[in-house]
């Protein structure tokens, strides 16, 4: 204790809830972080040279005498575990939310999965069902003027095209608030982005789950799936038009390339376009090859950087906006050295998402989440999870599913 000074960064050697700092290890600022680490009985720290901006003072041959001003000490010891147990407050706040949040998105799924299961043989009730699961989305969405995304925990055990369908609709409907769309025309992208893959279901399994490449003669019978898909409900008056250009158009592409008709830029339905990219990035965070994955940071600098040509620019720079550099779902170092998981990224603050901090020391149903826009941190690189110590691996948990479902600050 007699070599610290402040410039050093340090690790505290007691549990979290043992001492008044926010954090096991940071950098001193000022000689009251020193006195108050000494006044609260800790003989020695740890050091890290690499993370300090300073040297430990030379071996003294006493230590320092107790301080001379307890009372003062005391005052602002207090304060900083009031401090601290507003910022647990905050935290447990946020941790309810993310509760309600995940508990809704569950039943999204649910109201999904009936929905689909009627389309064949009750197709009426099914687009009512949906039309009024679709209102009650967007009506949330709509709420308030600071909406988060979140990262989900996914616990139920449905398809994979139930999780698809409901992030396609999640992020086309934040990039048509971006867009500044009205409430009615962000209910028209919703209900094409939740139906736009039904096509599948007359695609059988081996092709739609391979998790090989597909032969040619199998990539031509999976590219039908939106003629399918308009077949399904041809006969259905009440499906709305601008939901058959969804189901129609969602692989068509900027150049051309795209199927089933080779489409050009503006020729594709504006809707259409929105939820093409969305597909896309849901698409490459979950191809059916397991090998082809990529990580959601890889996922939006790859759209970014390779595929600008194939999508509407305005669209991807508002997908790479909202998402942020690094999206929910990435597993990222900090400044500080600390390994995290984004879990959420604010509308308003792109650039400060909430991390999920990995500390040997916190249970981790009490893990740090520091929201970056907050403290004097930031975020340096994205790491593989495969890449990960297995303890942290566990204890972060990144998913190989990654779902998203938003919530509302009111």
């Amino acid at each position: 204790m007699d070599r610290i000074q402040p410039g050093l960064y340090i690790r505290l050697p007691v549990k979290w809830k043992d001492h008044p700092f926010l954090f096991n290890s940071f950098k001193i600022k000022d000689q009251e972080q020193i006195d108050i680490i000494r006044h609260i009985g800790i003989q020695h720290v740890y050091i890290n040279l690499s993370q300090s901006d300073t040297q430990p003072l030379p071996p003294q041959d006493q230590s320092k005498e107790e301080e001379d001003a307890p009372n003062e000490l005391n005052a602002l010891q207090q304060q900083l575990w009031e401090e601290k147990e507003k910022r647990i407050e905050k935290l447990n706040a946020y941790r309810r939310r993310v509760l309600k949040c995940e508990k809704e998105f569950e039943r999204s799924l649910s109201q999904l999965r009936s929905v689909m299961s009627k389309i064949r043989n009750r197709p009426v009730d099914a687009i009512n069902e949906a039309s009024l699961m679709v209102e009650d989305i967007v009506d949330k969405f709509l709420t308030d003027d600071s909406v988060t995304l979140h990262l989900m925990n996914g616990k139920a055990k449905l398809e994979d095209v139930y999780f698809h369908s409901l992030n396609v609709a999640v992020l086309s409907m934040m990039i048509c608030r971006n867009k500044g769309y009205s409430a009615e025309q962000i209910k028209e992208v919703a209900f094409g982005a939740l139906f736009h893959d039904m096509g599948k279901v007359k695609i059988p399994d081996n092709i739609v789950r391979k998790k090989t490449p597909l032969t040619e003669p199998e990539r031509n019978y999976f590219q039908l799936h939106p003629e399918y898909g308009l077949q399904l409900i041809d006969h259905l008056d009440s499906f709305p038009d601008t939901a058959k250009a969804i189901i129609e158009q969602h692989h068509e592409l900027y150049d051309g390339s795209g199927y089933p008709k080779g489409l050009k830029g503006e020729e594709i339905d504006v809707y259409a376009q929105i939820v093409s990219l969305a597909n896309a990035y849901d698409n490459l965070c979950h191809p059916a090859i397991p090998s082809e994955q990529r990580i959601p940071y890889s996922a939006l600098s790859h759209l970014y950087k390779n595929h600008q040509h194939l999508y509407s620019k305005e669209n991807l720079n508002i997908l790479v906006k909202f998402m942020g550099v690094y999206p929910p779902g990435t597993v990222v170092q900090l400044s500080n050295d600390l390994i995290g998981l984004v879990i959420s990224v604010n509308s308003e603050q792109i650039l400060y998402p909430s991390v999920l901090l990995y500390d040997p020391t916190v249970p981790r149903t009490q893990a740090p989440i520091v929201g970056l826009a907050e403290k004097e941190l930031k975020i340096v690189s994205a790491i593989l999870p495969n890449k990960l110590p297995d303890n942290i691996r566990e204890y972060l948990n990144p998913r190989a599913r990654i779902s998203y479902f938003f919530d509302s600050n009111s």
